[in-house]
């Protein structure tokens, strides 16, 4: 699967926001302030899995159909994956 430049500028974002709260911890910030950082980087990280997921689902639903193959399968393993990554 290629993955596009929306989705790679996302996980640049959220390199950003683990080398800020990194930072953070370095300055010895306040632990409420770094754990909310923290909490805002697993969310940017939980909606990334989600995109991926379901870009890499669309792309290979639309092949499946396009071959003449089922797709229940695919989603039942993109639900699974998403569910896992929790």
């Amino acid at each position: 699967m290629e993955y596009d430049q929306q989705v790679k500028n996302r996980l640049r974002r959220i390199e950003g926001q683990i080398k800020g709260v990194l930072s953070m911890m370095e300055q010895g910030k306040d632990c409420r302030d770094v754990v909310t950082q923290l909490a805002a980087s697993r969310n940017a990280i939980d909606r990334a899995m989600g995109v991926i997921v379901s870009t890499n689902l669309e792309h290979c639903v639309r092949e499946s159909i396009k071959n003449g193959e089922d797709t229940e399968n695919l989603v039942k393993e993109a639900v699974n994956l998403l569910v896992k990554s929790r």
